[in-house]
């Protein structure tokens, strides 16, 4: 069985929310999942999102594939240097790892804005 860490949709229509489960990879999006170890809502201002980080460090130990948007979400967590801190004995509240923030989107329609400043 392949495990794979991804995200599975909650909340109605255009008001998106996430769950972040470990599931098997044969599984729908939504399906059943073997896990949930956090969630993700990218509505928010800043985005909020909240991760298990013992149960990922559990999950990635027994080979499970992290998806693309979550190894980002890791990222922004800082969730490998605090991996790495508690392999050394630290714990999590002794690391001050603070969150990093949000990436800025680019603006798609770069060349109408540059022609808008122009004028």
């Amino acid at each position: 069985m392949a495990v794979k860490i991804r995200l599975s949709r909650m909340g109605r229509k255009n008001v998106s929310r996430f769950r972040i489960v470990a599931s098997d990879s044969r599984n729908a999006r939504d399906g059943r999942f073997l896990e949930v170890l956090g969630y993700y809502n990218p509505q928010a201002t800043p985005k909020e999102f909240k991760i298990n980080t013992q149960r990922v460090a559990y999950w990635i130990q027994k080979g499970a594939v992290i998806n693309d948007t979550i190894k980002t979400l890791l990222k922004q967590d800082r969730f490998y240097e605090k991996l790495e801190g508690i392999k050394k004995g630290l714990s999590e509240e002794n690391l001050n790892l603070s969150r990093l923030p949000d990436r800025k989107k680019r603006v798609k329609n770069r060349k109408k804005e540059e022609a808008k400043e122009a004028k």
